[in-house]
C-alpha cells in the first residue's frame, strides 16, 4: 500500500469523517488558511489514481468517497513504523514512547486496563 502525504492524508481523515464529499465541501472541513479549490482537486484526482477514493457523478460535479477504511491504513502505517524504526518490535516502540513522553507505571498500568476492556 503506497503511503500517503501529509496533505493527502488531511484529505483522507474528512473523507473519512464525512464518508463521501465534493472538494467544497472537503475544503470546508480543513483548518485555516483554506488551500485553493484547485488544489484539493488536485490532491483528491492523486489519491483517487493512487486507489484511496472514488467518486460517483452529482450533477456536474463528483462526490468522492473513501475506498479504504481509516483502520485498515492506520494499521498499515503503525505496522510500518515500527518495522523501519523499531525492528519490528512492538515492545521497543512502547518502551521509546513511554520513556520520551514521561509515561509513569500508574499511567501504563491504566492504558494496559482500557485495553483488556476493550478485549
Amino acid at each position: 500500500m503506497k503511503q500517503l502525504t501529509k496533505a493527502e492524508e488531511d484529505i483522507m481523515h474528512v473523507l473519512w469523517q464525512l464518508d463521501a464529499a465534493n472538494v467544497k465541501q472537503i475544503i470546508e472541513q480543513l483548518p485555516e488558511p483554506k488551500p485553493a479549490y484547485n488544489t484539493v482537486s488536485t490532491i483528491v484526482r492523486i489519491l483517487e489514481s493512487k486507489g484511496f477514493v472514488d467518486y460517483k457523478k452529482q450533477g456536474k460535479g463528483h462526490i468522492y468517497f473513501p475506498l479504504l477504511k481509516k483502520e485498515v491504513y492506520s494499521n498499515q502505517s503503525i505496522n510500518k513504523l515500527v518495522d523501519n524504526y523499531f525492528q519490528g518490535s512492538f515492545k521497543s516502540m512502547v518502551s521509546f514512547f513511554m520513556k520520551k513522553n514521561d509515561i509513569s507505571l500508574n499511567e501504563m498500568e491504566s492504558i494496559l486496563k482500557d485495553i483488556n476492556k476493550k478485549e
